[in-house]
């Protein structure tokens, strides 16, 4: 079982008035904190963002310690738990059992080639918010939305005719 070792949350992230209430989290399967330089089911270690279009801030880094890609899927689950709240995992490969898992928690995985860069990722993704979002991404932005309760509100006001 992947067991978390460290949990890194970087405090101080509300800076900007509603910035975490808006932004997206990513994750990225990464040793150095820079590169994207690990399979998802034996990454070490990952590197959380949340991004609005306008900032990018580090939110959190964890590390689970050195594991094998030996088939054993109780590590999915945990390093799964970590990443709630993640619109996505960023890794250079993704085994098909841990696509199924990720997908059931609605997080979308991500395969990049060997050495991506995390800045230059974020930075895409900052880009493609601005001028759109993806099929994938605008539906991982709905799904964070919350249902608008006072849009009942404005229904009662309306009035009710039978």
């Amino acid at each position: 079982m992947a067991a978390l070792t460290r949990r890194l949350t970087v405090l101080g992230q509300d800076t900007e008035e509603h910035f975490m209430e808006t932004a997206i989290k990513v994750a990225f399967a990464s040793t150095d904190m820079k590169h994207v330089d690990q399979h998802f089911g034996a990454a070490e270690s990952f590197a959380i963002y949340a991004l609005t279009p306008d900032n990018v801030q580090l939110v959190e880094a964890t590390q689970f310690g050195k594991l094998a890609m030996d088939g054993n899927e109780d590590k999915l689950d945990a390093k799964i738990k970590v990443l709630e709240g993640c619109v996505a995992i960023y890794s250079q490969a993704v085994g098909a059992s841990a696509v199924a898992k990720l997908k059931t928690a609605n997080i979308q995985p991500v395969k990049v080639s060997a050495g991506a860069e995390i800045s230059e990722l974020l930075e895409a993704l900052q880009a493609e918010l601005r001028s759109g979002p993806s099929a994938w991404l605008a539906q991982a932005i709905k799904r964070m939305q919350a249902p608008n309760a006072q849009r009942f509100d404005s229904m009662e006001a309306e009035g009710w005719d039978e």
